[in-house]
């Protein structure tokens, strides 16, 4: 979510008092819900293994529904709706690219993943290159990865309830921002593996259910055609014929089919290896519950995209790109307006339900969303960089820290949201998946599949592939240079794409080239006997240590 949302946006029928009291009692049940959930199912004391993976207990299809419940963020539902409510076509590819990046992990780097990696990506990383500075630059890169996702969602909730709850006070918004926060931060800490899964499947189900009857009665209102669906789209754009072809997003620079095609790819790749979503990975129990989960979790999030399509073409048909952009610049608000929009004038009492379920799910998702990926720094934190210290930690003491580094990360996490609540943030979201492409995904495909890798290769690639993001984010033209920019009345504006992906992932994979010949022969013939040594354990499966 980015931008300031407008309580009322103009334009617009402001949301009843009805469906504003409603929603406001089914957050609070939710919440109050969802932490008893964590409370009943929060692992013991001493047992990792049920904090960090659930022992694996979760079936394909629970398994595959909290795969698409971490994979599905409300980032992702505000902001691919807005794009695809405002550009059409391009938003569209947009939705696809997400669907395409699960289906990358399912084919390439899952079985790996769950065969290489025990309880976090530094485990995958470390089982055939061990070393401490291993696991450090991993964690790093998990949280650097991670943050900003985390306070572009933490930072949009209280504009967002504000939108939903129809009130403007600043300190609310505030106050909101800290009551979601410190409730994602007890889900983590409480929950565990298990906890944290059960509401994503919560969610998930919530979300898509809601969705989808809300994309019948879109399609209603059309006769049940997606062609005039479409074309009344088009028309009320504002851009015609255009709104249905390639250009909207990046405009008419020379560059901007490059521009598409390069962020495209960022998703692709940098989707598929976030840390909060590889973490799954590892709670399954076999080679083939991985595979089975992953077919859940693509058909889920495809059938996501269908709905959100659906959804964000009927809200540009029903309300118009200009009512749109006047609550949200980004049109975060498009798949709430579409939604509202699908009801009509005259709205019933199952209708308001049916609204308010729509917006619970909404709040699910921020809450169930930022929880995993609180979850996923822990216990990067935790197990990579505190018990990596020592030969043995007691269970005890390392789950403990486990805790204690969840609230570690969600403190100053609530902090600067509270801070950056009112700034444009896509920038942030654009900074995580260019790292998850540029770093996570060449020390994933180099360690999973390289037998000549060394550690300073993969040091390499995650230490320069994300300076290489750090060094050329500030200047593209999601922070300055346009009037949707982060600082919209600056131009310094000297990389001109929207992402950093056209120089930073080649230049992720090269580093790891380059750290792996500058490694000498004979250090390189070593480490590549290491990986010998466990080559049948990442690729195959034959022995799963650590189980």
């Amino acid at each position: 979510m980015t931008g300031a949302l407008s309580a009322h946006p103009a334009g617009f029928t402001a949301f009843s008092g009805s469906s504003q009291a409603m929603s406001l009692v089914a957050f609070c049940a939710v919440g109050t819900l969802t932490l008893l959930l964590c409370v009943m199912t929060g692992p013991d004391h001493d047992d990792l293994d049920e904090f960090y993976t659930g022992y694996g207990s979760l079936s394909p299809l629970r398994n595959g529904l909290a795969i698409a419940g971490d994979y599905i963020s409300a980032a992702t539902v505000l902001g691919t709706g807005g794009v695809i409510a405002l550009c059409g076509y391009d938003g569209v590819v947009l939705a696809l690219s997400t669907a395409l990046s699960l289906m990358l992990l399912m084919f390439l780097l899952a079985e790996p993943l769950r065969n290489a990696g025990r309880f976090t990506m530094g485990d995958a990383l470390a089982r055939r290159l061990p070393g401490r500075s291993v696991r450090i630059a991993a964690c790093a890169v998990t949280i650097a990865a991670l943050l900003p996702l985390m306070l572009v969602q933490l930072a949009g909730t209280g504009q967002l309830m504000a939108f939903i709850l129809g009130f403007s006070n600043e300190s609310l918004k505030t106050g909101c921002v800290v009551g979601v926060g410190a409730l994602m931060i007890s889900y983590a800490a409480i929950g565990g593996m298990k906890g944290t899964a059960l509401i994503q499947i919560l969610k998930i189900v919530m979300l898509v259910g809601s969705g989808a009857v809300v994309a019948v009665l879109i399609l209603r209102h059309f006769d049940w055609d997606p062609g005039a669906l479409f074309d009344a789209a088009a028309r009320q754009s504002g851009a015609g014929p255009a709104f249905l072809h390639s250009g909207l997003q990046f405009g008419n620079r020379p560059d901007a089919r490059l521009d598409m095609i390069t962020s495209e790819l960022t998703i692709v790749l940098g989707g598929a290896c976030l840390p909060h979503i590889t973490m799954r990975m590892y709670t399954a129990s076999s080679a083939r519950q991985v595979r089975r989960s992953l077919s859940w979790a693509v058909s889920i999030v495809a059938l996501f995209v269908l709905v959100i399509t659906v959804i964000g073409f009927g809200a540009t048909a029903l309300v118009g790109p200009a009512t749109i952009a006047a609550a949200d610049p980004q049109g975060n608000t498009a798949y709430l307006l579409g939604s509202r929009a699908a009801f009509g004038t005259d709205v019933s009492t199952a209708e308001t339900l049916l609204f308010t379920m729509v917006t619970t799910a909404i709040f699910l998702t921020l809450l169930a969303s930022v929880a995993g990926m609180i979850l996923a720094c822990a216990n990067s934190l935790a197990h990579d960089v505190f018990a990596a210290r020592v030969q043995e930690m007691p269970a005890r003491r390392e789950m403990a820290l486990a805790r204690l580094s969840a609230l570690a990360i969600g403190v100053p996490t609530i902090l600067l949201a509270t801070l950056v609540q009112h700034h444009s943030l896509q920038p942030l979201i654009t900074l995580s998946f260019c790292l998850g492409a540029s770093a996570l995904a060449p020390a994933l495909v180099y360690g999973l599949f390289w037998r000549r890798y060394t550690r300073s290769g993969l040091l390499g690639t995650l230490i320069g592939g994300s300076l290489s993001v750090l060094l050329l984010m500030p200047g593209t033209n999601l922070v300055s240079g346009s009037p949707a920019a982060a600082f919209p009345h600056a131009d310094f504006n000297w990389f001109p794409f929207t992402t950093t992906g056209i120089v930073s992932i080649p230049a992720g994979f090269f580093f790891g080239w380059l750290g792996t010949v500058l490694s000498g022969r004979r250090t390189a013939q070593e480490q590549r006997r290491q990986y010998e040594a466990v080559e049948g354990w990442i690729l195959a499966g034959a022995v799963r240590r650590g189980r």
